[in-house]
């Protein structure tokens, strides 16, 4: 199961204690306390594992390395060491602690959130004309300490959208190496696929339904994906008896989730047209274009619609290319 929703905890390292310490060598009398290490720090860095949420299924505290206390004859302790916590490529980090948000756009993005706590001066520090023996040392200050909550929203080149059994899966395990699961009922995907073409990202975007926006079924669920996809291939399924309905059923769902996402770039395809014969897919191909739908025919099974699709994958590929 895709976990793409989270809250954890991260703790940045402690800083050291600085030492009281004095030289016991004749002539080199006086203090020598080192100071202690500063805290490790906490980062997020972003790698393409769609599923590495999983990590916070059962561990939901994580903290980095305390700074080292520091030691006699001027030995400051070691810094402690940092921590770095990987996370999906399309990862927003929202800390509401201070009202700040992060994201991690793209692979090796790497993001500090939690500073480690500077580490405290020792006695030597603390020398002066009127005080040549200090008896006192600086504690180290604590880690910053904060709640997260870890949203996924996937970043594809192109999202499948459409009602439950329109073909999505299908298309993208026929253009892809993908596997995604594939029968005849509803929502036999549930959740996100991804498969590449060429060096595009195609992104299965399941559970789409009439009420997906205000919650229902399990479409409000990856309805943030579709936010961060650039191009949107529409499928609908010739096997529908009202394909306007149907097409009309989804834009209206995107739009009550988030009105920018009807100015995405979208292809309609008028899937499994194989089950039809000729005149009837004519027949609801019509049907959208007086609706100023402009919709391809589709089928897996039929090569020539199927180049239809990859050579708009490959304009788009061209223009990726060029930005």
């Amino acid at each position: 199961m895709l976990i793409d929703d989270v809250i954890i905890s991260v703790h940045a390292g402690n800083g050291g204690k600085g030492c009281v310490a004095f030289n016991k060598n004749v002539g080199s009398l006086g203090p020598v306390g080192g100071s202690g290490g500063r805290g490790g720090n906490v980062y997020f860095e972003g790698i393409a594992d769609l599923n590495a949420l999983q990590q916070f299924r059962n561990q939901k505290v994580f903290k980095a390395q305390n700074g080292e206390d520091g030691k006699p004859q001027f030995n400051d302790g070691h810094t402690g060491e940092d921590l770095t916590i990987k996370v999906p490529v399309g990862t927003i980090i929202h800390n509401s602690d201070i009202g700040m948000d992060m994201e991690i756009l793209k692979i090796g993005d790497r993001v500090a959130v939690a500073t480690g706590g500077k580490g405290g001066k020792g006695n030597f520090h603390f020398r002066s004309s009127t005080n040549t023996t200090p008896t006192y040392a600086q504690a180290g200050l604590p880690g910053q300490s904060y709640k997260l909550r870890l949203e996924l929203k996937m970043i594809a080149d192109v999202g499948f959208i459409g009602l439950p059994n329109a073909g999505k899966s299908s298309l993208l395990n026929e253009l892809t190496k993908a596997s995604a699961k594939v029968a005849n009922y509803p929502f036999t995907t549930l959740e996100p696929n991804l498969g590449v073409f060429f060096d595009l990202i195609l992104a299965d975007i399941p559970g789409l339904i009439e009420g997906a926006s205000s919650g229902k079924g399990l479409g409000a669920k990856f309805l943030r994906h579709v936010e961060r996809t650039n191009t949107l291939f529409h499928l609908i399924s010739a096997e529908s008896d009202d394909v306007v309905r149907d097409y009309e059923v989804i834009r209206n769902e995107l739009v009550s989730h988030n009105p920018e996402l009807a100015d995405k770039k979208e292809y309609v395809f008028l899937s499994k047209c194989d089950v039809e014969d000729d005149k009837e897919t004519k027949k609801k191909l019509t049907a959208l274009k007086k609706r100023k739908i402009v919709a391809q025919p589709l089928s897996i099974l039929v090569p020539e619609t199927l180049e239809v699709v990859k050579k708009i994958l490959v304009e788009i590929q061209d223009q990726k290319h060029k930005k």
